[in-house]
């Protein structure tokens, strides 16, 4: 099994990965098949299923996925051509992406949200047509958008597909105990073992360009979040704090006021950052989902910022670590909230950002796995219940314990030696048995939990 990093951190918008990016990218390969297709085509059409339709307003499916018709793809975004093509699609009815030619439109008629039961293959489905002149279907695919940006058709999700395009790696592992046996015959880290892999489907020039610029995207997500004040869109008028909270502790610094834990607060701002950007459908990188893409970046600036001895040169050995365990997880259970609550969302990038800490840190093997393990356990059973539809409530400050978690659970590794009694690979299994036994309410649907306990307005 092989699952690039570039696959796993994917540069994109928010505020979501599987209802904002996903419905994007999937309206781009649909633009690819109309290319491809001998037909001539004079309208388009679209429905929402599942969680798509529910919490498709307030994760921006709708707006992703015109967009995504029109021609714009995540890794590309420009906010403000977005903002320029939704006014005239809106004013037109209209849209001409690259290569076709100019077709009807209308999002109000034309883009169904299905509330009735989802498509038998995921949560988050939907169906996007081509018509003729007569208004005719003449072209027709499903897509699943199954978490993390990624997206199948319907046939691709019934084949069983993955991203591994069958290029052999030198260290296809698995399942952790496979990663770990490998491990201990190579002598290599699992960082080691990740390269081997990666470089084995590129050059490590690009490989190497290319997880750099995935840190300077997740750190300028940091910076600009940390920077930025006011109110977040959607409703629900929640404040951005990141901002405030990073002016105080630098306020208190040098007045004797820091208590020990004073540094969970500096965790949290990083990752409370990321997520009030992703939430304002800022940029963004998928770690593993764009709900949960605080959490890595916040442990990366706390140990790169906070922890003596830390090295910039390191940062690839994070990535490529948290990236092995989050292949781990998707490989052998899900990186979806739509298909296993939160625990799959922030629970497997705690456990990517404690492995990828633990190793940095100096951890074996064997503690690498095990701070993976700690975090994840401990986000078992996690609900997906956003409050209003909205990345927001409980998602951003969510991301920030999730952080927290991550460090304690890679110091507590690191304490030890890396025996323990619940491998790795249980945990992802009980968290996969977790999420088939959790209800459709509690699975990013807003029909339980928070979401109907809260007011909305």
């Amino acid at each position: 099994m092989f699952l690039s990093v570039f696959d796993m951190f994917k540069v994109g918008v928010g505020p979501s990965s599987s209802h904002t990016m996903g419905p994007m990218v999937a309206a781009a390969r649909f633009l690819d098949l109309m290319r491809a297709s001998p037909f001539e085509f004079a309208g388009l059409r679209g429905s929402l299923h599942g969680s798509l339709a529910f919490t498709g307003v307030g994760h921006a499916t709708d707006r992703a996925t015109i967009l995504g018709l029109a021609g714009f793809e995540p890794d590309s975004y420009d906010h403000d051509k977005a903002e320029e093509t939704l006014d005239a699609i809106r004013e037109t009815g209209r849209v001409t992406p690259p290569g076709l030619p100019e077709l009807r439109f209308t999002p109000k008629d034309d883009l169904i949200f299905d509330y009735g039961p989802a498509l038998p293959g995921h949560a988050n489905g939907m169906i996007l047509m081509a018509t003729d002149a007569q208004g005719d279907v003449i072209l027709q695919e499903t897509y699943y958008s199954i978490g993390g940006g990624f997206v199948l058709t319907e046939q691709e999700l019934a084949d069983g597909k993955d991203t591994d395009d069958g290029t052999p790696v030198p260290y296809p592992f698995k399942s952790a105990a496979e990663m770990l046996e490998m491990a201990e015959h190579s002598g290599k880290s699992i960082a080691e073992m990740k390269r081997e892999n990666e470089i084995a489907h590129g050059c490590p020039q690009s490989f190497a360009s290319g997880t750099a610029r995935l840190w300077e995207v997740m750190n300028a997500c940091i910076e600009r979040g940390l920077a930025t004040d006011g109110e977040l869109p959607g409703g629900l008028q929640v404040k951005r704090r990141a901002k405030s909270i990073r002016d105080q502790l630098e306020a208190e610094r040098g007045m004797n006021l820091n208590a020990p834990h004073t540094i969970n607060d500096w965790i949290s701002a990083y990752a409370m950052a990321v997520n009030e950007e992703n939430a304002a459908g800022g940029q963004v990188v998928t770690a593993p989902t764009n709900g949960a893409a605080g959490v890595m970046p916040a442990v990366l600036r706390y140990w790169l910022d906070h922890v003596p001895g830390a090295v910039p040169s390191k940062i690839e050995d994070f990535l490529l670590t948290a990236a092995a365990i989050g292949g781990l997880v998707k490989f052998n259970a899900s990186i979806s909230g739509a298909e296993a609550g939160c625990q799959a969302e922030v629970g497997s990038a705690s456990a990517m950002a404690a492995a990828g800490l633990a190793a940095v840190m100096g951890g074996t093997p064997e503690q690498v796995e095990n701070a993976a393990e700690i975090a994840l356990e401990h986000h078992l059973g996690m609900t997906c219940d956003p409050v209003n539809g909205l990345v927001q409530v409980p998602c951003i400050e969510r991301n920030g314990l999730g952080a927290i978690k991550a460090v304690s659970a890679a110091s507590l590794a690191l304490r030890g030696d890396g025996t323990h009694l619940i491998p790795l690979d249980a945990c992802i299994e009980t968290m996969r048995q977790t999420g088939a036994d959790m209800h459709e309410h509690y699975k990013e649907t807003s029909l339980g939990g928070l979401a109907v306990n809260v007011p909305n307005c």
